[in-house]
């Protein structure tokens, strides 16, 4: 009997400490091992709160502030701590109705019932004041401080881009971004995004059971600070911009300037555009649907990804790759026959100053037919594929065919066509020069982008060299400024300088000498050298043209394109190029009257636009 009360004692005794083992074991496994508990209990008492850095400021080369933060609120909540609410009133002072409510109260739940999540995003400081003041009556919720962009001068939309809330694609690749986070969607806001955005921070806060905040928690001991973002000194001349924007403001197409000594852009304008504030706060999604929708574009980039044909201002760049070549000389010289490619009336063409300077169209076809056709020497015989590989070689030296590497996102790299392409779309390599001569004045396959023709000014203002164009040219703090050394290294195209000046000598006789297609480009006591070109469109042609001055010692280097500007190069985009350059050059402009006339001018073939005639340009 006494064996048998002894064997349950130790059973009993057995049971009671295994019972004691396994909580001890659990406790330490949620109170070591799992904080998961502790957390959930913190958040009743413990508020963690994002500290937002402030995104960097943004200036004009003249060091005019182009962009800058305003504060705002964003109004949290934790559905779990929501009680004894009066709804009627959150909804009168945030002004929304009791379903928006609901709804959003849902959206809050589904992302989680512990965790803050948003309720209303982006509240001004002005309507934020009476909201505060009652804050302390809705336990569950607490405001969240961050700032928004804003954009004084509101010029510049495709330059500065816009910031908007982050989506789950790119919560996913990127771990640093959390819901409710803003990241660059556009423009330098995108492109520069990892230096203008800055280091989040975090805030520990007590909370009372009233919702009112009861200081820091453990005096701050684990708090991280936010860093603010890096500040951008961009090369863009802000009175220059507003300029370029004025003279386009009834317009499509765009203007493109830039410093030919250091490739920075002066200007860059592509219309029609918008104001910048428009994408900003709570107006950002109903604005942006509408510019969307705009049967214009206006959210289209047109000076970084509008593919258009070049027209003749693509002859200057033929003129130097065949002298290059050797299969012509300064002094070549051939007919204007018009029985090989349409032209306009003028002299006969006995140089290559001549030909550029009244763009004759037949000479170019010989000049492109001398390129490409062409003696193989591994066969010793005249071979397309041959002459055209060659020409392909020399366009992508001057940056055609490929992009620039501006720094700005969704650049476009225009199109030279090469070998691989015409044996694709002519089966059995049945092509030839006479299937593809429309090159040679700036038509057929050839595509550039507005970038790549005000670069390959600047390449002419050089005599035969370019800086990569760029939009910034520092970033960081005042005293210690950076600078991206891909933006300063010169790309040669190989092409000797005396070739160059012929170019230069052919662009200045046609602004300034008779003959020339661009005599509304000339500026009195400013020695502009530019090139026409009429681009062939399925409607209205565009009008074109390229010019840097002065003639020495060049300032800026110029693209112009007017779409669907019936009249060409010399008519619409000339005049207006010449403005530009004169308001940079003299920081004012003289010809009144021009000025006028082209600020008020609205040329432009309304959409949608007529059916497509086929027919050359000689402009």
């Amino acid at each position: 009997m006494k064996n048998t009360l002894s064997s349950r004692r130790f059973v009993l005794m057995g049971i009671f400490i295994t019972v004691g083992i396994i909580y001890i074991i659990r406790l330490l496994f949620l109170q070591v091992f799992d904080d998961s508990y502790a957390q959930l209990a913190n958040r009743n008492a413990l508020r963690f709160v994002t500290q937002y850095p402030a995104r960097g400021l943004i200036y004009d080369r003249n060091g005019e502030l182009l962009v800058y933060n305003e504060l705002v609120y964003d109004l949290m909540v934790v559905p779990r701590q929501v009680k004894n609410l009066d709804t009627a009133l959150l909804c009168k002072l945030v002004g929304i109705d009791r379903d928006q409510f609901n709804a959003r109260m849902d959206k809050a739940v589904k992302y989680s019932t512990y965790a803050p999540s948003s309720f209303e995003k982006q509240i001004s400081k002005e309507d934020f004041g009476s909201i505060q003041e009652k804050l302390y009556m809705f336990q569950g919720f607490f405001a969240q401080s961050r700032t928004l962009r804003y954009y004084p001068h509101s010029v510049a939309c495709h330059v500065l881009g816009y910031v908007g809330e982050v989506n789950e694609n790119t919560i996913k690749k990127n771990p640093y971004y959390k819901k409710g986070d803003y990241i660059g969607m556009s423009g330098m806001e995108k492109y520069y995004e990892e230096i203008l955005r800055g280091t989040k921070g975090s805030k520990i806060t007590l909370v009372d059971v009233h919702n009112r905040e009861k200081g820091s928690f453990q005096d701050g001991k684990y708090d991280t600070a936010s860093v603010a973002g890096q500040n951008l000194y961009s090369s863009i001349d802000l009175e220059l911009q507003k300029y370029a924007e004025k003279l386009m403001a009834n317009k499509r197409g765009s203007i493109v300037a830039i410093e030919p000594s250091t490739g920075e852009i002066l200007c860059f304008v592509s219309a029609p555009f918008f104001d910048p504030n428009l994408l900003v706060g709570r107006v950002r999604g109903n604005n942006y649907m509408e510019l969307l929708n705009d049967i214009s574009k206006p959210l289209f980039n047109r000076a970084l990804m509008a593919e258009y044909p070049p027209g003749s201002i693509f002859k200057v760049a033929q003129a130097m790759i065949a002298l290059d070549m050797g299969v012509i000389s300064p002094e070549t010289g051939f007919g204007c026959d018009k029985s090989l490619v349409g032209c306009h009336n003028h002299p006969a063409a006995s140089t290559v100053r001549e030909a550029i300077k009244m763009s004759c169209n037949p000479y170019f076809y010989r000049v492109y037919q001398r390129i490409i056709q062409q003696t193989n020497p591994n066969t010793g015989k005249g071979d397309s594929k041959y002459g055209l590989s060659l020409w392909d070689e020399e366009m992508y030296k001057m940056g055609f065919g490929k992009k620039l590497e501006i720094d700005l996102p969704d650049s476009k790299s225009g199109f030279i066509p090469d070998t691989t392409f015409y044996s694709r779309i002519y089966k059995g390599d049945s092509w030839n020069f006479y299937t593809i001569y429309s090159n040679s004045i700036g038509q057929g396959e050839v595509g550039v982008i507005p970038l790549q023709m005000a670069n390959f000014a600047a390449i002419v203002a050089n005599r035969g060299w370019y800086i990569t164009p760029h939009l910034v040219k520092y970033f960081g703090d005042e005293n210690l400024k950076k600078r991206n050394t891909k933006y300063v290294q010169k790309h040669n195209t190989l092409i000797s300088r005396e070739y160059w000046d012929i170019a230069v000598e052919g662009m200045y006789g046609v602004v300034h000498e008779p003959g020339g297609t661009a005599r509304r480009a000339r500026i009195d006591d400013i020695a502009v050298c530019g090139k026409t070109g009429t681009a062939q469109n399925a409607g209205a042609d565009h009008s074109v043209f390229i010019c840097f001055a002065p003639k020495d010692n060049p300032k800026i280097a110029i693209s112009v394109y007017v779409e669907n500007a019936a009249g060409g190069g010399g008519t619409w985009a000339a005049p207006i190029a010449s403005l530009v350059a004169e308001k940079y050059i003299r920081k004012d402009v003289l010809r009144k009257d021009v000025e006028q006339t082209y600020i008020e001018a609205a040329p432009c073939q309304s959409l949608p636009l007529r059916k497509y005639i086929q027919k050359s340009s000689s402009d």
